[in-house]
């Protein structure tokens, strides 16, 4: 059933925000990933020195189902939780760690994703905001296209979203399509051409409706798991912020991502 909480609660819900990471070792495009070196220090442990710095989030813990992964974030003093192997994506495994007795008074969940080592506070905090307003079951962001070549490209999800901030739909198209000619590059940096950031929050219910959902039509079309709980009915705000550096999925977004923590001056830890 729809709107049901995530099992049996002792205690009302606080209104604080868990902010929970996913890390699996599974990946296809870049092999072990969570522990790939960055300047010499494994991806997680950049995302999670990031993430305990956010204020946004009342607490943070590391969802993995590798040991290895674990040992590393428990000497950096991360929490971690155990989770299953058998997850179909990340969202299943924050709603294992959410569901679980100690944190059912958290209100709201972030799905902090574990190969952004350049996450942006502010661009979480967009997301956290928009169900902490009531109106929207889950958070998300997008920022503008800005350039053709990101409007073609299938791996770049677009979205479109309605003047209320509702995401309309969510493709690997060229969307929207503009019928007569070409977008030109002033149209691509504004709305509506927006490209969707992989960030998400949600209010405990919608969490729970989301992975209680099976894999829908458009979903296994697109190969985008957000279209399941849009297709399903759920609303989902989208907050536009501004230029995003993108995650690490392959050896080539290694070496830029490398390339911007230096620049950051971000080469090594206290």
């Amino acid at each position: 059933m729809l709107n049901a909480p995530f099992g049996p609660r002792k205690s009302p819900l606080s209104g604080q925000v868990l902010g929970i990471v996913p890390a699996r070792l599974a990946s296809t495009r870049l092999p072990n990933k969570p522990l790939y070196p960055l300047l010499g220090r494994p991806l997680i442990e950049w995302v999670w020195r990031r993430v305990e710095e956010m204020s946004v989030l009342d607490k943070a813990v590391v969802a993995t189902d590798s040991e290895e992964v674990a040992e590393i974030c428990r000497a950096l003093g991360a929490p971690v939780e155990m989770t299953s192997p058998d997850h179909p994506s990340g969202t299943d495994r924050v709603a294992e760690v959410a569901d679980r007795p100690e944190y059912r008074h958290f209100e709201f969940i972030a799905n902090v994703q574990g190969d952004e080592p350049l996450l942006k506070e502010a661009h979480l905090r967009a997301a956290i905001d928009l169900v902490r307003e009531g109106r929207w079951d889950v958070g998300t962001c997008a920022t503008p296209l800005n350039t053709d070549i990101a409007r073609m490209d299938a791996s770049v999800v677009k979205v479109a979203r309605a003047a209320s901030g509702r995401a309309l739909y969510f493709s690997r198209a060229p969307i929207p399509y503009k019928r007569d000619e070409k977008p030109v590059g002033e149209e691509l940096e504004r709305e509506p051409f927006l490209r969707h950031i992989g960030i998400y929050s949600y209010t405990r219910a919608a969490l729970h409706d989301w992975v209680a959902l099976a894999p829908s039509q458009l979903e296994r079309l697109e190969l985008l798991e957000q279209l399941r709980p849009l297709e399903a009915g759920l609303k989902i705000g989208v907050a536009i912020v501004g230029a995003v550096d993108p995650g690490v999925d392959t050896p080539a977004d290694v070496i830029r991502i490398e390339d911007k923590l230096s620049e950051q001056g971000a080469t090594t830890f206290a």
